[in-house]
């Protein structure tokens, strides 16, 4: 997959306004005008959407030197909510800004196109690994993608990346001789 260094995507979002937010807070909501790209300093912020039955489904969990919701960049409203996981700051430029940098910067454009692949990749292999069957299935492909357990405090925020509940997910950690925290320190 490929790796881009934060330090140039954040080049886009240089001199931008800096913006706390507290845990539950709210960023932006769906059917908002898109006025600002966002990057994540610090934090984690959740996109969501709800469904016609009144599901929730997480659409990105951004955390720090990661872009919050880029395909808004080229959208005139948002499509999903944005809230803080916990406290978050921000930077926001404003989307023509982000846009003229684009248009000036070809090395800048450059990374940016590189970093909307990877992120492609991600919620591509995303999917694949939520239509395995079996949690200890989903849970193994997860790790194979160099990823670590998060602190026990945040197994629901993978359950939730998994698309299974996090009784399920706990379940299966319970089931195991130990919790893995990669791939190749876990037995089943």
């Amino acid at each position: 997959m490929i790796t881009i260094m934060p330090e140039r995507i954040e080049q886009l979002f240089a001199g931008g306004l800096t913006r706390r937010l507290e845990p539950a807070q709210p960023l932006f909501h769906v059917a908002d005008v898109v006025a600002f790209m966002y990057f994540v300093l610090q934090g984690q912020i959740t996109l969501s959407r709800q469904t016609e039955n009144g599901a929730t489904v997480i659409l990105q969990q951004a955390q720090s030197g990661q872009v919050l919701a880029e395909a808004s960049a080229f959208s005139s409203t948002y499509h999903c909510n944005a809230q803080a996981t916990r406290a978050t700051h921000v930077r926001a430029v404003p989307v023509n800004l982000f846009h003229a940098r684009l248009k000036q910067d070809a090395n800048l454009s450059q990374v940016w196109t590189s970093y909307l692949a990877s992120q492609v990749q991600s919620a591509r292999m995303l999917a694949e690994i939520r239509t395995l069957r079996k949690v200890g299935d989903r849970l193994d492909a997860w790790l194979e993608q160099g990823r670590t357990m998060p602190p026990k405090g945040k197994w629901q925020d993978l359950a939730s990346q998994l698309g299974v509940t996090r009784e399920a997910l706990y379940r299966e950690l319970a089931g195991r001789r130990s919790i893995p925290t990669t791939l190749d320190s876990h037995t089943r």
